[in-house]
């Protein structure tokens, strides 16, 4: 894996070849293929190790004692800044999760659920305080991810930077709009809907 991804970051995961994993841990491919069925699989397991920090990353924030609002702005903000840095630090990975998007790998429907998660976290203890209105929670989840969209999906983010879009601006009115639509109404004060 740690091999693969060297190269993935160096050569780029589409130029990167079983063999070339294979030299450079002194191995024939077959033995790589012990491993890992496919060049696909090997693709899969890097681009879940890739995701998987991030996904560790917002947990740390979902789980943080700040409050629930805090913790939007937070992941809206921590979900940009990762993004960015893929795009412009690591060109040839944010190549690798744009294809995985646009092909629909196994790793990022597991990811988009994990984030979900985090979300739902946030939005439930957001409305078990009072502090976020009493909307239904999966519709709530959709929406708040949903948003995040103009500043995380690889096609879109291209777009901003190319006509020169402020993203931490963007991630930030994003969240402000989103909490906004979560204040609860004071004059209706009821249970979250299951």
């Amino acid at each position: 894996m740690e091999s693969a991804e060297r190269l993935f970051r160096t050569l780029g995961y589409r130029k990167t070849t079983v063999a070339d994993i294979a030299r450079d841990l002194h191995m024939s491919p077959a033995n790589v293929y012990r491993f890992f069925p496919s060049k696909s699989a090997i693709n899969q397991a890097i681009c879940e190790r890739l995701l998987s920090g991030l996904k560790a990353a917002c947990w740390t924030v979902a789980r943080s004692p700040a409050s629930p609002a805090e913790r939007v702005r937070a992941l809206f903000a921590l979900l940009q800044q990762q993004t960015q840095a893929l795009f412009f630090g690591e060109r040839r990975m944010h190549d690798m999760v744009a294809a995985a998007l646009q092909e629909n790998w196994p790793a990022i429907h597991d990811y988009i659920r994990d984030i979900d998660s985090v979300f739902r976290h946030v939005v439930q203890d957001g409305q078990a305080q009072g502090q976020f209105a009493a909307l239904a929670v999966e519709d709530t989840v959709r929406f708040l991810h949903g948003s995040c969209a103009l500043f995380t999906h690889p096609a879109l983010v291209e777009k901003c930077f190319e006509a020169g879009d402020d993203l931490a601006a963007i991630a930030e009115r994003s969240a402000s709009f989103c909490l906004r639509a979560l204040r609860p109404d004071p004059e209706t004060t009821r249970r979250p809907p299951d």
